[in-house]
């Protein structure tokens, strides 16, 4: 069993469960197929699993390092966006919605994904390599946001907190009566939700 599946901590671990989306975030496995570093690009990206007929053999020496997620929604609270190549439209839908929702940055269109990246890095993870949390009204998150309750990691969807698992989600449960509650998901990604971007939940 290979440590290549992708929590809302953005955390490796291994689990049988299959994963809805790819993701990359560079050569990250020895040859052993061990993970031995939490990335090695800025870039960190989510992929379709299909793309082209194209076929990888999982963690071959040298080649970019293959991780898994449950849904979109997790992908993003680990800080992953969508790939240019393999996600064109979803890609350009993100960079829309992410310039919509954080126009304090002063960027448009024409700003280089590159600067984006560089936003991300800094909101996901700190120097020491553990996630970047933050404070904020639980009233004020919108759908698909990551919150830490109970110590756990729960996915915020119309009014309700699902338990997050490798299978799927727990059934949900209404919000705590709290005000303010620990988030996961990158503020600025939170703001590309507020703005109107819907990512895929595993939840129908």
């Amino acid at each position: 069993m290979l440590q290549n599946r992708v929590n809302p901590f953005g955390q490796l671990i291994k689990t049988t469960a299959r994963g809805a989306w790819l993701g990359n975030r560079g050569v990250i496995h020895n040859e052993d197929k061990e993970i031995v570093r939490a990335f090695k690009i800025k870039a960190w990206i989510t992929c379709a699993l299909e793309f082209r007929g194209r076929h990888r053999e999982i963690m071959q020496p040298d080649r970019w390092t293959e991780l898994f997620f449950l849904d979109e929604a997790t992908a993003f609270s680990a800080g992953h966006r969508p790939c240019f190549q393999c996600r064109y439209r979803d890609h350009h839908r993100f960079k829309e919605f992410w310039l919509k929702g954080n126009p304090q940055y002063g960027f448009d269109m024409k700003t280089t994904v590159a600067k984006i990246d560089d936003i991300l890095q800094a909101e996901r993870i700190t120097a020491d390599k553990s996630k970047v949390t933050y404070q904020e009204k639980l009233k004020a998150l919108p759908n698909g946001t990551f919150v830490i309750y109970d110590g756990k990691s729960h996915l915020l969807k119309d009014n309700q907190l699902y338990l997050w698992s490798p299978a799927g989600y727990l059934k949900g449960i209404r919000l705590p009566n709290v005000d303010i509650i620990t988030v996961l998901t990158p503020r600025s990604i939170v703001n590309m939700f507020s703005a109107g971007y819907v990512p895929q939940i595993g939840i129908y």
